[in-house]
């Protein structure tokens, strides 16, 4: 891979990794209701299991979708409904010690590696990766090499969302504020899914 290829790449990732999409609209309502340690899982997860998703495109999954055209709907019908479950899971939540009520609880690491695999926009930011910026010479290496600087890139960037959730804390004590809130955050993850309606026509 060339140094310009690289960086090109790298800024690719950094912008696709930055702006607004389900994980980072899960991560900000996860800063805000449990804060930046306690969704340290939530990050790392996201960030593993995206590279996991980056090299298994890579290594063939891309292929078998061309395939199986039917296995990548399942996927994605799955994964919207799925965000539309975390979505409504978010508009209830409430303040993290409510009393009388258990307190919710932060996505731990092997749920936000595994949700990577139903998010819409990894795929795409994957199959993306895979098909501009992986040269065809010392391909499986080139795989392993955009896999992994994926993952560095991504961890910051979405750690920023967690730490922007965390700082708005102070604004959101407020019981009602906090519900508010959380009910915006359900709303832009919903409306995270608007590309993939659009795309199958139900919209």
């Amino acid at each position: 891979m060339t140094a310009d290829l690289l960086l090109a790449f790298v800024a690719f990732a950094f912008v696709t990794s930055i702006t607004p999409g389900p994980n980072n609209m899960m991560l900000l309502a996860s800063g805000v209701n449990f804060g930046v340690r306690r969704s340290l899982p939530h990050m790392f997860g996201i960030s593993l299991g995206f590279m996991l998703l980056v090299a298994a495109v890579g290594l063939g999954l891309g292929q078998l979708f061309e395939q199986v055209p039917l296995l990548h709907s399942v996927l994605r019908y799955a994964g919207a409904a799925y965000l539309l479950y975390l979505a409504w899971k978010i508009a209830q939540s409430g303040a993290p010690q409510s009393s009388g009520v258990a307190a919710a609880k932060p996505f731990t690491f092997l749920q936000a590696a595994a949700f990577q695999w139903v998010n819409p926009k990894a795929w795409i930011m994957a199959i993306g990766a895979i098909t501009t910026y992986t040269p065809h010479e010392g391909f499986f290496t080139n795989v392993l090499l955009i896999a992994a600087l994926f993952a560095l890139v991504n961890g910051p960037s979405v750690g920023l969302w967690t730490v922007a959730g965390s700082l708005l804390r102070n604004w959101l004590n407020n019981p009602r504020a906090l519900r508010a809130f959380n009910i915006g955050m359900a709303l832009l993850l919903v409306a995270s899914l608007y590309p993939i309606l659009v795309d199958t026509g139900l919209f």
